[in-house]
């Protein structure tokens, strides 16, 4: 970190009475001033990197929940399929009648006698951030998914997650009182008609698994939007630390400038010493521009 220059008297002395020499006498102190505004530069944008290594990390355990989710309730669903065939394999089964599931509301009959599930509303996304959850599932290479990512402002992303977790709840919320009728005429069935029992059986494991496989595709949405979010932050941090990296440059040559320019006073060769730190002054405050704006 650039410190505070001090001029000696008699080294001030032998500056010309002009503006010329005000100027001289000016610029190690300016460019100090340059290198402790790059410096911080530099550290606020290593912060900001930092930042968002962090956040990314904790997005991508958040996608590695939803992915266990999907995985969980696939295993579900197929576990219900096969135990379904199996049933189907051992033992006759008859269609499942309403008149079987006594007191049943309209959406537990549909459910478990038509084999209709609750209306899953799947999230629908902008184009920009659909274009990039396929570029992520098809492996594209990862040049091609940050420039799609580029495209896409974090708020855009934050409200398709809202989205998709709205998707989910609202699924969630349309099943319980299926769930809960469901349990209820297991209970009531089973020490009934044996014939009845594996009929609602039959209907209870095939509603089971279409209602996994449908909440699994829903937490797959959520968790495809949470991999563009932790790939955004990630691609956002490299960006940091490329500007912090640049920056610091940037000081060095600020610090150059004023040690350079204060060499000139000392040694009084103040033509081209002098121009020699403008030109490196110049250099670092016009590249830290270029870097602020383009990088």
């Amino acid at each position: 970190m650039a410190g505070k220059i001090q001029i000696p008297d008699e080294l001030k002395q032998t500056l010309p009475p002009s503006k010329w020499g005000k100027v001289l006498a000016a610029t190690p102190i300016v460019m100090t001033v340059i290198a402790t505004m790059l410096a911080g530069l530099a550290s606020s944008e290593m912060t900001k990197a930092q930042y968002d290594r962090s956040l990314a990390a904790q997005l991508q355990s958040k996608a590695g929940d939803q992915w266990s989710y999907y995985q969980a309730k696939k295993l579900r669903s197929a576990v219900a399929r096969n135990t379904l065939d199996l049933l189907a394999a051992t033992a006759e089964i008859k269609p499942l009648e309403p008149a079987s599931l006594t007191g049943a509301e309209a959406a537990t009959l549909a459910a478990l006698v038509k084999n209709e599930l609750p209306a899953a509303d799947f999230a629908k996304f902008d184009e920009p951030v659909q274009k990039a959850m396929e570029a992520v599932e098809s492996a594209r290479p990862e040049a091609e998914v940050s420039a799609r990512l580029a495209k896409i402002p974090p708020a855009a992303l934050a409200a398709a997650l809202t989205n998709a977790q709205g998707a989910v709840l609202a699924f969630d919320n349309a099943a319980k009182p299926i769930n809960k009728a469901s349990d209820k005429f297991d209970e009531l069935l089973m020490p009934g008609d044996k014939s009845v029992f594996r009929s609602f059986s039959a209907a209870r494991l095939r509603y089971t698994a279409a209602r996994y496989e449908t909440e699994a595709r829903l937490n797959q949405g959520v968790a495809g939007v949470y991999e563009l979010q932790v790939r955004q932050n990630n691609f956002t941090a490299e960006r940091h630390h490329r500007r912090s990296g640049k920056f610091f440059f940037g000081m060095l040559a600020a610090q150059m400038a004023v040690i350079i320019s204060t060499f000139s006073i000392a040694a009084r060769q103040k033509s081209f010493l002098w121009s020699l730190a403008a030109a490196a002054g110049m250099a670092a405050v016009s590249f830290s521009v270029y870097v602020y704006l383009f990088i």
